[in-house]
């Protein structure tokens, strides 16, 4: 019951932050098989929550050790079935611990259950799929050593973000066709099978998410599709462009719904409504965000945990000044204009 109120507590608080989602390809999701879910890695912990919602299953997901500080970091990253992956930079002492999970997971994948890994090792804004890592192939590998009929269907899946660093934001999760790993895996032939495995979800991945190459030339790529205004919401459209080099983008590209003087008006009113979290962070939090790639994952933070304070703050309030149906009319108006500004408008 607290995972399922966990679970869509942080789908609501995802539904409110983003101007909109977009979740394409559910129907390829196995939902009676073991699954490996491999997404590209752009946004850090909104990657996360986002497919965590978003893919019909109950997963597991691996996350770097790092993460997992402190008491109670570790006992509610354990509860939502997130699982320690540990790497160089952690300590070389420290990959010894990798045998003991590359069990678990062989353990869950052959209970039928579903595991969230990050191909790409890292997380970096560039549209772009970056070269994978095979410590995936790694999590595999021990599986099919331990159970060598386990049919384990990798679904890769592309994040798509309008500009992931801004507010207001808005993304498109594609889920790809499962790939049977019993297709591409040899036992006699580690090697030849890593290489397999990762050319089929990379070749997946470049077709689910803007991918901008060669890697030399991405500014310039990436400054002209921000001239044509592309819809970076639709990779097939956006990849068509990167490589038809058009002049201009298709018909129907999605245009701002507001004027730019509607929008400072409404800019505004939002601004005074919400000036106490707003303040706390412009002033507090945003300038110890340590990466541009968290900037998303701190501000959903301070969004889903600082409005919730101060709707509370604010009621509290209005019941001491008027009466609780009053008050609940006010906390209920202001919910509902920020909704509408979220959904409506633009506030970059």
């Amino acid at each position: 019951m607290l995972y399922w109120v966990l679970k869509n507590s942080i789908h609501f608080g995802l539904f409110c932050y983003h101007r909109k989602i977009k979740v394409h390809g559910l129907e390829n999701v196995p939902k009676n098989k073991p699954v490996l879910f491999l997404p590209n890695h752009q946004n850090a912990l909104i990657d996360v929550l986002l497919v965590g919602v978003h893919c019909n299953r109950k997963p597991y997901f691996l996350a770097r050790s790092d993460v997992f500080r402190g008491w109670v970091l570790n006992t509610l990253f354990n509860y939502v079935r997130m699982i320690p992956i540990y790497r160089v930079r952690d300590g070389r002492n420290t990959l010894s611990k990798n045998s003991a999970v590359f069990d678990s997971c062989a353990h869950f994948l052959s209970s039928g259950e579903a595991i969230v890994m990050f191909p790409e090792g890292n997380h970096n804004l560039k549209r772009r799929v970056r070269p994978l890592s095979k410590g995936f192939t790694r999590v595999l590998f021990r599986a099919l050593e331990q159970f060598p009929e386990l049919d384990i269907q990798l679904v890769p899946v592309g994040f798509n973000y309008e500009d992931a660093e801004k507010f207001l934001d808005s993304a498109t999760l594609c889920y790809g066709k499962p790939i049977s790993v019993q297709a591409l895996y040899d036992k006699e032939d580690a090697k030849g099978s890593v290489v397999r495995i990762k050319e089929a979800v990379t070749v997946r991945l470049k077709t689910l998410t803007t991918h901008i190459s060669p890697e030399v030339q991405y500014t310039e790529i990436a400054n002209y599709l921000e001239t044509q205004k592309v819809d970076f919401l639709d990779p097939v459209k956006a990849n068509r462009l990167i490589k038809q080099g058009v002049s201009r983008t298709s018909p129907g590209a999605e245009t701002t719904t507001l004027s730019s003087k509607k929008r400072s008006f409404f800019q505004m009113i939002f601004l005074f409504l919400n000036l106490p979290v707003i303040l706390f962070w412009r002033l507090v939090v945003k300038p110890k965000v340590p990466e541009a790639e968290f900037m998303g994952t701190f501000r959903f933070a301070v969004s889903f945990l600082g409005f919730f304070a101060y709707y509370i703050i604010l009621l509290t309030a209005f019941i001491a000044l008027v009466n609780f149906w009053w008050a609940l009319g006010i906390i209920s108006f202001l919910g509902i204009f920020n909704l509408s500004y979220v959904k409506w408008s633009r506030f970059n």
